[in-house]
């Protein structure tokens, strides 16, 4: 009697990546890139408040053959909606392997100048809601699929490094957000899960390019990243044990020190609003 060999090895599920705030900008640059990073395959859930540019998004990566996505509206500043998110993204893939909390909020201008219900919704997307997800994820993290570490990501700013006037809650929610950052990550190192923060200086992207007479000069005063270079640095730290990446370089060095030494912030503040103004009116002209 012949008796077959069964060695096939049990096949592991398709990593899942959740992407908040996905259908532009920094959020659909990391579902392109998370999509080129596995080519195997990715299951991809977008997630933003309005449905047509999700829908647009989703039509763009059939490029992808082995991406699989799913697409959800909500608006995560409500604890309810990100729940059901989660429940959703559980009832369709049965795991989360990545967060990366991406959405954000900016109401920009002198802080006596916003009313109390802007200062509540900044701190509800920008800080509460990634704790709300970090929290309600983690439980669900499996052992690491093959090839993709378990992470969460944050998509902060250096303005959560140093402080910056004219963005006090801005600035005030993405300091939390780092802070968050580097306690859940020392929490969870000797577990399968890094936590990590991407700290970005400007981005040519609509939020701040659109509103160019609402940014505060001093924001063009340092180089403009792409937002495939801030989702590259995202995936960079979902695949590693790095706790944070600053970027550029240098801006990131120039707001530690800045941070560190008030008086020297203080001391450049004149001429970092003079290379801005003079940045600001180049970009100016070619929007126009």
């Amino acid at each position: 009697m012949n008796h077959e060999l069964h060695t096939d090895k049990a096949v592991e599920p398709l990593p899942t990546i959740l992407i908040t705030g996905a259908s532009k900008g920094v959020g659909a640059a990391c579902a392109h890139g998370f999509a080129k990073a596995y080519p195997a395959g990715v299951r991809l859930v977008l997630v933003a408040r309005g449905l047509a540019a999700l829908q647009a998004l989703e039509s763009d990566l059939v490029q992808y053959p082995n991406a699989q996505v799913l697409t959800l509206t909500a608006d995560i500043a409500d604890l309810q909606a990100c729940q059901t998110l989660v429940d959703q993204t559980l009832a369709k893939f049965g795991q989360i392997n990545v967060l990366i909390n991406n959405a954000g909020l900016h109401h920009r201008g002198a802080f006596a100048e916003r009313t109390p219900e802007q200062i509540a919704a900044m701190i509800d997307l920008n800080l509460k809601s990634p704790l709300y997800l970090s929290s309600l994820v983690l439980p669900h993290m499996p052992s690491p699929a093959e090839g993709c570490c378990n992470a969460i990501v944050m998509v902060g700013s250096l303005a959560g490094r140093a402080p910056l006037q004219g963005a006090a809650t801005y600035s005030s929610t993405k300091s939390g957000l780092r802070a968050f950052t580097y306690a859940l990550h020392d929490e969870l190192k000797e577990s399968s899960i890094n936590v990590a923060v991407v700290s970005p200086g400007p981005i040519d992207t609509s939020f701040i390019m659109d509103e160019l007479d609402e940014v505060e000069d001093i924001v063009y005063s340092q180089p403009m990243s792409t937002p495939e270079q801030v989702a590259n640095a995202v995936i960079r730290l979902s695949q590693s044990q790095d706790a944070e990446i600053a970027m550029p370089w240098f801006s990131g060095k120039l707001a530690t020190l800045g941070y560190l030494s008030p008086r020297f912030r203080q001391a450049i503040r004149g001429l970092l609003y003079k290379i801005g103004r003079k940045n600001k009116e180049k970009y100016r002209q070619r929007r126009s």
